[in-house]
């Protein structure tokens, strides 16, 4: 039953991802792009989380933390490039 159901939400996540992946290749704007970017990592780590269940196993979550960590960092990083023209001040 878990099996089908971690199946059957990897499945509609990867479909997501896709749709992601279109978003970045024709986004009109960089601000679209980066916020593309920042749902496909959102999707990313929804997917390794999902398939922590299936394997019942807690390293997945930690690899999640991680994916949580990097992209928020990323996506701070070229929004203040965007803003400013550089990232360290």
């Amino acid at each position: 039953m878990i099996a089908t159901a971690c199946l059957i939400a990897v499945c509609v996540i990867a479909v997501a991802a896709l749709m992601n992946l279109y978003r970045l290749a024709k986004g009109p704007d960089v601000l679209d792009r980066i916020l593309t970017l920042e749902t496909l990592v959102t999707n990313t780590i929804g997917l390794v989380v999902v398939i922590g269940i299936w394997y019942g196993t807690s390293l997945y979550f930690e690899i999640a933390l991680l994916f949580v960590a990097v992209g928020f960092l990323s996506t701070v990083a070229f929004c203040k490039y965007l803003l400013r023209g550089n990232v360290i001040e």
